[in-house]
């Protein structure tokens, strides 16, 4: 590709500059817009403005390490506030700072343990087994029922009752805000509104848990004590609580995406039904591949310097995941998929970034991922040992101006027998 654009490059700069606002540019090219210019410039780094604000875009395991490590950068004021308020809120865990977002952090890790882990693994089996009687012959948007059963899955696994009608309520909710974070206008807004409904809910959940003796998910949360002693109000309570549930529903694109791969490499869909030998590549495998968030961004935390250039205190910087776990550099031939890329073991550092980088505790890498690899291993598991199904013919297409994306019918399936 040729950008239409001047370059506007100054020789003496290790960074290109490129000319212009490229909002439009951004929205029209979704999350090829980083990856074209990278490889444009031959730079692993490059300057533009969105939205009228001057922003360094970052690709690559330094630049994860960079932008992850020594808490050079905050979130505040990282990202537009209609997508911070579709995914996250003011006090969430993601706002936080220093000392505080260590604290808060650790929560999270607790509930979220290796233990933690297998038993949400177990709901979800539970949940998704009781799913394929549901489904039988009609058809059925596999997107839509994964974040169904991920929703049940979830509330089990946290301690919270939840009706059958309610749980496919709270699904939309869930997957409005998911998909509305990357668009702006009516989807958004949508997105933003049902948050609200989703927010007055949990808040009736944590008002409950504070009344209860169970040891719970719900009930740890909200008895969670600081190291001055302060807790979490019902307001706060209510989001953190939302950062549990809505990320695990979230999983539905990455199941999506398996379903698809399965589809399309009938070869390694006999692998995986056969042995469990290969069964976490293939998952890493689709991590890597899966166009889910784009990127992430910050603001310079003090004055840095990457380049050879400063990047000012209070710079906006994006770290683009998508392109960083396309580059070629790390993953050779990386449009293709071969799972057997990751049969040596765990990927470079910083290499596979689809939820960030760095580490759990000190840095905001996303402290679900391990329970994320859970997930999508056992559905994997599921689709090609529990059950057996037909794909009709419908437009498998993935459209990468579109954030997120994914197959625009959800992948369809049918003739659902155990």
């Amino acid at each position: 590709m040729t950008l239409s654009q001047p370059h506007d490059l100054a020789e003496e700069r290790a960074i290109p500059r490129i000319a212009g606002d490229q909002s439009m540019a951004f929205l029209a090219e979704g999350y090829r817009f980083g990856q074209r210019r990278f490889d444009e410039y031959g730079a692993d780094a490059f300057r533009t403005h969105l939205m009228g604000r001057p922003v360094l875009f970052l690709r690559g395991t330094e630049a994860a390490r960079f932008f992850y490590e020594g808490q050079r950068f905050t979130r505040s004021g990282a990202m537009p506030r209609s997508v911070q308020h579709s995914l996250q809120d003011e006090g969430s865990v993601q706002a936080l700072v220093g000392e505080a977002h260590h604290e808060r952090k650790a929560l999270f890790l607790n509930l979220l343990d290796e233990r933690e882990q297998g038993q949400l693994r177990r709901c979800f089996r539970d949940e998704w087994d009781a799913a394929i009687g549901r489904w039988g012959s009609r058809r059925v948007r596999l997107y839509d029922e994964a974040a169904d059963v991920l929703t049940r899955a979830a509330c089990a696994w946290a301690g919270i009752s939840i009706g059958a009608v309610d749980a496919r309520r709270r699904s939309i909710e869930f997957v409005t805000m998911i998909n509305g974070a990357g668009s702006f206008g009516p989807k958004n807004w949508r997105g933003r509104a049902l948050r609200l409904r989703t927010e007055k809910w949990a808040r009736t959940i944590v008002q409950q848990a504070r009344e209860s003796d169970d040891d719970t998910v719900v009930t740890r949360l909200v008895r969670y004590r600081d190291a001055n002693g302060g807790g979490l109000d019902d307001e706060t309570a209510a989001v953190e609580l939302l950062n549990l549930v809505r990320p695990t529903v979230a999983v539905a694109h990455f199941i999506t995406f398996a379903a698809l791969a399965l589809e399309r490499h009938p070869r390694w869909a006999e692998h995986v039904r056969e042995s469990d030998e290969q069964l976490r590549s293939f998952v890493q495998e689709v991590r890597r591949t899966a166009p889910f968030f784009p990127l992430v961004g910050g603001t310079a935390d003090r004055q840095l310097t990457w380049m050879g250039e400063e990047v000012a205190e209070g710079a906006w910087v994006m770290l683009d995941l998508f392109a960083t776990n396309r580059d070629a550099r790390v993953w050779d031939d990386p449009l293709t998929f071969r799972p057997e890329r990751h049969d040596a073991g765990p990927s470079p550092k910083d290499a596979l970034i689809a939820q960030g980088a760095g580490d759990y505790a000190d840095g905001h890498r996303c402290p679900g991922e391990p329970a994320t690899i859970e997930l999508l291993e056992e559905a994997v598991l599921l689709l090609t040992r529990s059950m057996r199904y037909d794909v009709p013919d419908q437009n498998l297409r993935v459209d990468l101006a579109t954030l997120p994306a994914r197959p625009a019918p959800g992948f369809l399936i049918e003739n659902v027998t155990r």
